[in-house]
């Protein structure tokens, strides 16, 4: 599409009614929330007319009633970002932002993705699958002296930290598994990586400026993302221009392994010994005012409405 039929497209999606989904059944609800609130003030303000609908309450089939054709995808976790809402949209021929059925479900799948960055030579950490059904026979303390003897165990479908700690003793293995398979039948045992955390944001085929997140908590965990004060956010981010170039071509490299598209978020950690490991992929991340993205976006220049404007704008085909 030429940039000339894209600005035609852009207006006519501006007279057009543009569905902020949020809300939802995930245990990210309250942040998806805040985010589709964040999003539809910033398209307002960018010329869009916008309606908020809350998919906990109101049925999909509701957009066919009301002739909308378009959707900005503000959900978080299960039901948004596995790609089952996206399905469901396709299905009803709803256009939508970010990533499509195969990539949403792939990023949003720690286990797959962490598997399909093994094989795409991409570094991450070494890492373990644990499921319910083999909980029972397995050997705790073998699986955590293979790791390294301290880890960080992630329900395998789940985002926000929900879920998450660190195991450095068989006995605290064992309770953060009963853990997190309160949230999911498979669980991710990842070595423990000691260092830095950053995120690069991704929109379109470009990264914007790394983030480099400090908290004086064990972990980034939910606590110190979306509760603490004593969260730090440093943009730029500290590093060499080389050392950032790299990782932004890192986390491009990353996105685009699970078939992420559009716009999203790639989470990495600088290990003890210099080496970068890639985390994880968000397709839907948070976009509050305050949010990691729109910070990003913040000092490549973009005003938050502008922003939610270039996600429309990537969403077009």
């Amino acid at each position: 599409m030429s940039m000339s039929q894209k600005t035609i497209k852009l207006a006519e999606l501006k007279q057009a009614i543009l569905a902020v989904l949020y809300g939802g059944n995930s245990a990210e609800r309250d942040v998806s929330l805040n985010s589709g609130k964040a999003i539809a003030q910033g398209l307002e303000q960018a010329g869009f007319t916008v309606r908020l609908i809350d998919t906990k309450e109101v049925p999909l089939t509701t957009l066919v009633s009301q002739n909308i054709k378009h959707a900005f995808i503000a959900l978080h976790g299960r039901g948004g970002e596995d790609g089952c809402l996206q399905g469901a949209l396709e299905s009803l021929g709803i256009s939508y932002t970010g990533s499509n059925v195969l990539g949403s479900a792939l990023s949003m799948d720690k286990v797959r993705s962490k598997q399909i960055f093994k094989a795409c030579g991409i570094p991450t950490a070494d890492f373990s699958v644990v499921t319910k059904a083999d909980f029972c026979e397995l050997n705790i303390e073998q699986q955590l002296n293979a790791l390294g003897g301290k880890v960080m165990v992630k329900p395998a479908h789940e985002g926000s930290s929900i879920g998450m700690a660190m195991a450095d003793s068989p006995e605290k293995l064992d309770n953060a598994l009963v853990d997190a398979f309160g949230f999911d039948g498979d669980v991710l045992v990842e070595a423990w990586i000691d260092g830095p955390e950053y995120t690069v944001a991704i929109l379109g085929d470009e990264a914007l400026p790394a983030i480099h997140m400090e908290t004086p908590r064990e972990f980034y965990d939910y606590e110190a993302k979306y509760k603490s004060t004593s969260t730090q956010y440093h943009c730029p981010c500290g590093l060499s221009e080389k050392e950032e170039l790299y990782i932004k071509g890192l986390s491009l490299k990353a996105f685009k392994a699970t078939g992420a598209s559009g716009w999203g978020r790639v989470d990495l950690m600088k290990d003890s010994e210099g080496h970068w490991q890639v985390l994880e992929v968000n397709t839907v991340p948070g976009m509050t005012q305050t949010s990691l993205v729109p910070k990003a976006a913040k000092v490549h220049g973009l005003t938050f409405s502008e922003l939610v404007e270039r996600i429309v704008v990537l969403s077009i085909n």
